[in-house]
């Protein structure tokens, strides 16, 4: 009887397995969405920051381990309230509206697979506008930040893989000036 048993469960799977094996294998869906880009060259075109001169980076960019993960996706940038924002390089905007109650623009970057966005922003433009570098897109929206203080959320997306948007400012726009050769005291001249 239990001889019977096992070879019924040894035969059920075998025809399992040849079942798997015979199964036709599924059509390759779309690509899976990643945390963080497998091309990240970003090309340093911003001319502008998005507000003031050299705002203060209240929070950095931290990407997420997965999809899903905890991280900060984009640049919390220190600005009061009704402050102009400004494209940070020549683009169309992609986007002007509310989502989850914050005012947010978007930015399709010219040349580029690359979109800007930034928020809490009250827009003072409409989608399929286009905007130059430094060219205001709205001002900073008294509420809605998610910053302790007054701030701009400002994200950079290749897709819908989130980049460091401080990868798209050059060098000099991101120090604070340039170096300088200071006296040293002390040390006699050559002779």
């Amino acid at each position: 009887m239990r001889a019977k048993r096992c070879g019924r469960c040894v035969g059920w799977l075998v025809l399992g397995f040849l079942l798997f094996l015979a199964a036709p294998t599924p059509a390759p869906g779309p690509p899976l969405l990643t945390p963080t880009a497998t091309d990240t060259s970003v090309p340093a075109i911003g001319r502008t920051w998005p507000v003031g001169t050299r705002p203060v980076v209240l929070r950095g960019w931290e990407p997420p381990a997965t999809v899903y993960g905890r991280g900060h996706r984009g640049v919390d940038l220190s600005a009061p309230p009704g402050s102009p924002v400004r494209a940070v390089a020549a683009g169309r905007v992609s986007f002007a509206g509310k989502v989850a109650g914050r005012g947010v623009v978007s930015v399709a970057l010219t040349g580029t697979d690359l979109r800007t966005t930034y928020e809490p922003v009250t827009a003072s433009v409409e989608k399929g506008d286009e905007v130059e570098a430094g060219e205001m897109v709205g001002t900073v929206a008294p509420t809605g930040s998610h910053c302790p203080t007054a701030c701009v959320h400002w994200g950079l997306l290749r897709g819908e893989t989130y980049l460091d948007p401080l990868s798209l400012l050059p060098p000099w726009l991101l120090h604070r000036g340039p170096s300088r050769l200071l006296p040293v005291l002390g040390v006699p001249l050559p002779a």
